[in-house]
C-alpha cells in the first residue's frame, strides 16, 4: 500500500527524479512555459508554486533558498522580475491546459505555464 506516498516515481530513482524536476523547474522559470506530460507537470506545480511564493519575500534568507535550487542569474530573474507581478495573488500562480494525447506513446501531453 501506498500510504503517506503523494509524489509521482516518473519510473525514475530518486535521485533522477530529483533532477528531472529541478531541470523542469528550471527551463520553466527561464522561458514561461513549458510542454510536457501530464504527470511530469503536476508534480512540478507544488515546486513552482512553492519557489515564487518563497520569491514574493525577497529577503536576503529566501535569496539564498532559491540559490540552492538555481543559479544566480535565474534566481536573481525570479525575484526581481517574476515574483513582483504575483505580488497581490494569494497562489494559483501556474495554469495546467491539456493538448491530448502524444502520437507515438499517447500519453497524456499539456502545456504548464504562469497565468497572467
Amino acid at each position: 500500500m501506498r500510504h503517506l506516498n503523494k509524489n509521482r516515481k516518473l519510473s525514475r530513482e530518486r535521485d533522477q527524479r530529483a533532477a528531472l524536476l529541478n531541470g523542469l523547474a528550471r527551463n520553466f522559470f527561464t522561458k514561461g512555459k513549458i510542454k510536457t506530460t501530464q504527470a511530469k507537470a503536476k508534480e512540478i506545480k507544488p515546486l513552482v508554486e512553492k519557489t515564487l511564493t518563497r520569491a514574493k519575500k525577497g529577503d536576503l534568507a529566501s535569496r539564498r533558498i532559491l540559490l540552492r535550487c538555481f543559479s544566480p542569474a535565474l534566481t536573481k530573474k525570479i525575484i526581481d522580475e517574476i515574483a513582483p507581478l504575483y505580488k497581490s495573488r494569494m497562489g494559483g500562480y501556474t495554469r495546467i491546459i491539456r493538448l491530448g494525447e502524444r502520437k507515438s506513446d499517447s500519453a497524456q501531453m499539456v502545456i504548464i505555464e504562469l497565468v497572467k
